[in-house]
């Protein structure tokens, strides 16, 4: 699963990285279906970050990939 987490978040990042920000993963929790992310640079302090968490990056991670539940920032 980390390997197909990583290649959405490939997908993603060139988004983030427009807005000066980018997305490192951290850890991925197969067995529970937790994804753990940090968020880096602009998108670090950025008030949108959990949005951009919960209604982007989740999103997309719970449909492309079944065994994904929940995604958190750490």
């Amino acid at each position: 699963m980390k390997e197909e987490v990583e290649k959405i978040l490939d997908e993603i990042r060139p988004s983030l990285q427009a807005d000066g920000g980018d997305v490192e993963l951290v850890e991925v929790d197969e067995k529970n279906g937790i994804v753990k992310l940090r968020l880096t640079g602009a998108c670090a302090g950025c008030p949108f970050s959990t949005m951009t968490l919960q209604m982007g990056i989740e999103r997309v991670l719970k449909e492309k990939i079944p065994g994904v539940k929940k995604v958190v920032s750490v």
